[in-house]
């Protein structure tokens, strides 16, 4: 199916450029299918892993000498995908002709043959085979909804496959095949020397259906988020288009660095900007997949915002923006650690945490069960936390419960910073849909403030400032004051929208 999908890493992008996954539903299969005997007869026809087909006088220190060479020594354990589907039956009323209209016989003939009747739809995409014994990696995107999914391997010979497990969230499938000794590829290191920026690279697969093709580029940026919470896409100029979903990106010892994956492109064509799924992430999930039949990601268990340059002056101890900023803390493995809000998380597991979406993808690859230590600044001090991770898929799973608004005093107007701020009310909880039981509520913001530019409204909740807990108005002051007093030029405040907090740092008045 040509998949269309708004994963996009910049929100300003011309409205022109999408980003495509690049399966192809091209109707006609250009190369000629081979007889499903010759597949069984795989183990005999291809030598396995696929690395041991080159002849040693095109290798030099375990790396072929040209591209060609690669793509002899590693074509054997790629693979074109084709996915058949069935489309339910039309519903409705349909269209008929006039009494009397040329078309007439045509719309009883069309009617007679069964309008409504049920119809299989195919698509076409690529993937490549990890392991002798038959599994095989492809996008998510490419089998998604599929009934029947056949393999047809690059020496001749056809097969069906299985699903083992998917994993949406990385785009990644994993098929299996009821053979042996297939040639196959492994993983390399996408962080490693051959995956830097500049280094070249080949991709493989089966363009708009065409069969198996080969393209080549370097590694043209590294780290691209599209819109995935784990992404980490390495983009390549070596040309990906429709039906190259799922094929392998390599570098030029043979190992698989990247999943092909999307294109951006304003017509659905390559226009050399390409996005992998790198191998630091295909390989875990893929372990996962083919032990579980499922992901099982780690839960820290808080929610985070990273740190913004005008935030490191307010937040006491704090030299860099590097860290993730905890928000919230709700029932968990963080919360069971003693993990607050309002920390800051410097380092994890032993490695550093440079922002929050570096954070999120450790907490992910790491096991479930295991205890992990945490080091947050709190207060202008380091503290050490052990953390036992939880499971994140059971903690999506998990509905919260709704809080109890309860009641308030009289409120108490006053303007600061460029904020109208009142204690909650019946009426203001009910007229904002406020949940919180503590706090300021935003009733106005001044026009052309610092508390508009960073985005403040009224509805707002303030529940703390100087990370410190705000009840009532005299807090917020008291919380200025000490601010001032320390020679503070901001104030850093946990702001609550619709129960969804983050920090905004405030320059105080005359800073």
């Amino acid at each position: 199916m040509n998949t269309q999908a708004a994963r996009t890493n910049s929100p300003a992008r011309a409205a022109a450029q999408s980003i495509e996954m690049s399966t192809s539903s091209w109707g006609a299969r250009l190369w000629a299918p081979l007889a499903l005997g010759a597949a069984l007869a795989l183990s005999q026809a291809l030598p396995a892993p696929a690395q041991e087909a080159l002849p040693p006088d095109v290798m030099e220190d375990g790396r072929p000498l040209s591209f060609a060479a690669l793509a002899e020594m590693v074509s054997p354990a790629v693979v074109n995908i084709t996915t058949s589907t069935t489309i339910a039956a039309a519903t409705g009323p349909q269209g008929q002709a006039p009494e009397g209209s040329p078309f007439e016989d045509f719309f009883r003939d069309f009617q007679d043959r069964g309008p409504n009747a049920p119809r299989r739809s195919s698509a076409l995409g690529s993937g490549f085979v990890i392991s002798s014994d038959g599994y095989i990696v492809t996008n998510n995107h490419v089998i998604e909804g599929a009934d029947e999914i056949l393999i047809e391997f690059f020496l001749g010979g056809e097969l069906p496959a299985e699903l083992i497990g998917t994993d949406p969230n990385t785009d990644i499938a994993l098929l299996k095949v009821d053979a042996t000794d297939l040639p196959f590829v492994a993983f390399g290191d996408s962080n490693a020397t051959g995956s830097r920026v500049g280094d070249w690279v080949m991709a493989m697969g089966n363009p708009l259906g065409q069969g198996f093709s080969v393209s080549a580029g370097i590694v043209s940026a590294r780290n691209r988020a599209l819109s995935g919470t784990y992404d980490d896409y390495i983009q390549t100029d070596a040309a990906i288009n429709r039906g190259n979903s799922g094929g392998p990106l390599f570098n030029m010892s043979g190992e698989v660095i990247g999943v092909n994956t999307a294109i951006l492109s304003p017509n659905g064509g390559s226009i050399g900007i390409g996005f992998a799924m790198s191998s630091s992430v295909v390989s875990n999930v893929v372990d996962q997949l083919r032990e579980f039949g499922e992901t099982r990601r780690g839960w820290l268990g808080v929610r985070i915002q990273d740190i913004t340059p005008d935030m490191v002056e307010a937040i006491v101890g704090l030299t860099s923006s590097a860290g993730a900023m905890v928000t919230d803390v709700p029932p968990g493995p963080a919360e069971d650690a003693g993990v607050l809000s309002g920390d800051v998380i410097l380092t994890f597991d032993g490695q550093d945490v440079p922002d929050t979406r570096d954070l999120v993808r450790m907490v992910g690859n790491a096991p479930v069960g295991k205890a992990v230590v945490v080091e947050v600044l709190r207060n202008g001090e380091m503290t050490t936390l052990t953390v036992t991770l939880g499971r994140r898929e059971d903690a999506e799973s998990v509905v919260p419960a709704s809080e109890e608004v309860a009641p308030a005093p009289e409120p108490e107007m006053t303007e600061m910073l460029g904020l109208t701020l009142s204690e909650i009310t019946d009426d203001l909880a009910a007229e904002y849909d406020i949940t919180e039981e503590a706090g300021l509520v935003v009733t106005a913001v001044e026009p052309l403030s610092d508390a508009e530019a960073k985005g403040l409204m009224a509805g707002d909740v303030i529940t703390e400032a100087g990370q410190q807990p705000v009840a009532s108005v005299d807090d917020f002051t008291a919380r200025i004051d000490e601010a001032t007093e320390a020679g503070r030029r901001s104030l850093l405040l946990l702001v609550r929208r619709g129960g969804d907090p983050r920090f905004v740092a405030l320059v105080l008045d005359g800073q």
